[in-house]
């Protein structure tokens, strides 16, 4: 009976991957407005109702569709960042970066989906996978600064220069993640991840089209600026 259930149980995680599988081919190759119960249905030779048996309803199927996006571009970055010495944080923080320009890149539809669509940013429970893969992917950027931060403190502005309003978030940032950075490093760091990320969002969103045919330079500019930020000389790519 015990082997019965384990068959039944590796049949059901097949169909679940299957599943999965089918629905990121649905969002690649004809958009995320494709991806409904039914079509995946049909993807993988099954009714809509059938799939109701392994995702309870077309939110839970985001969901995890979303969190395998996180995971693979988590892993992505990890693997980016390990590959270089740890006493050296800030080539593995531009290591990082690059990582997930290129991961962008080369995987659009998912960058589309976790950054720029509705499915991406819903809210699908503080503990739940999709959650848990989302903070993941924020803890690589953040450690990496907190890295920093230990090995040599960057430049960081007074609070007395920064809007009170501004200050009590960044203070309220620092307390949920353990304090781990002062609200002056919080700042910084923010203000270097909206710049990183709002570059690459622009050019995923082809928002710079016209004026820029190739948005590497724009990006390691980017890098550049980060590095001056952050009191380190910039490294170009093939330094790495």
């Amino acid at each position: 009976m015990a082997a019965q259930t384990s068959r039944r149980q590796r049949l059901r995680a097949a169909t679940v991957e299957e599943i999965r599988a089918a629905a990121r081919d649905l969002l690649v190759t004809k958009g995320s407005a494709a991806v409904t119960i039914n079509a995946v249905a049909r993807e993988v030779g099954m009714s809509g109702p059938a799939l109701y048996h392994y995702f309870a309803n077309h939110d839970a199927l985001i969901s995890a569709v979303t969190t395998d996006f996180y995971r693979e571009l988590a892993e992505t970055l990890e693997g980016a960042r390990d590959a270089v010495p740890a006493e050296e944080p800030m080539r593995r923080l531009l290591a990082t970066c690059r990582a997930l320009r290129g991961w962008a890149t080369t995987h659009t539809a998912e960058f589309g989906w976790i950054f720029a669509s509705p499915f991406g940013a819903a809210n699908h429970g503080h503990d739940s996978e999709r959650s848990q893969a989302g903070n993941r992917f924020e803890r690589i950027f953040l450690d990496q600064f907190v890295e920093l931060w230990r090995a040599r403190p960057f430049p960081a502005p007074s609070p007395d220069c920064v809007d009170p309003a501004l200050h009590a978030q960044h203070v309220a940032y620092a307390a949920r993640h353990g304090d781990r950075l002062p609200p002056a490093a919080v700042h910084v760091f923010l203000t270097c991840w909206t710049r990183i990320y709002g570059t690459l969002c622009m050019e995923m969103l082809h928002q710079l089209d016209f004026a820029y045919w190739n948005m590497t330079p724009v990006f390691e500019q980017t890098l550049h600026d980060l590095c001056a930020t952050l009191g380190h000389p910039y490294e170009p790519p093939d330094a790495e």
